[in-house]
């Protein structure tokens, strides 16, 4: 059994958003990686593709993601499977938004047009 504590040390910020990482291998986990996102309000993460299946549960305010060409809006409390290989964006709409992502801990992202494939800092 591993106990993790929050720590600053954990926590990335980029333009579009912050966030938190939980368990991650760096954290003592071997297969999984948690994390909490959130984002300010009308905020809008880049088209990406991420190589491995993510959870989301949004725990607060509102979330709208489009892939695949499909574009859903989720609020507290609901939870979206994106399916591993498909680009994607993620936003926000008029308030600030919480989720907890959870993904397995090899996953790697990559950006249309961009230098290839890496790994999310959060995740590792």
């Amino acid at each position: 059994m591993q106990v993790v504590t929050p720590s600053p040390d954990h926590v990335t910020t980029t333009p579009n958003a912050v966030m938190t990482g939980l368990a991650a291998p760096s954290r003592g986990s071997t297969e999984l990686s948690t994390w909490q996102v959130r984002m300010a309000p009308g905020s809008s993460g880049p088209e990406h593709i991420v190589d491995r299946e993510q959870v989301w549960t949004v725990t607060a305010g509102a979330l709208e993601v489009t892939a695949g060409g499909r574009t859903e809006t989720l609020g507290a409390g609901d939870t979206l499977i994106l399916p591993a290989g498909v680009l994607r964006q993620v936003r926000t709409a008029a308030e600030a938004m919480e989720a907890l992502v959870a993904m397995r801990s090899d996953g790697q992202v990559s950006v249309p047009g961009g230098a290839g494939a890496r790994p999310l800092p959060w995740a590792q």
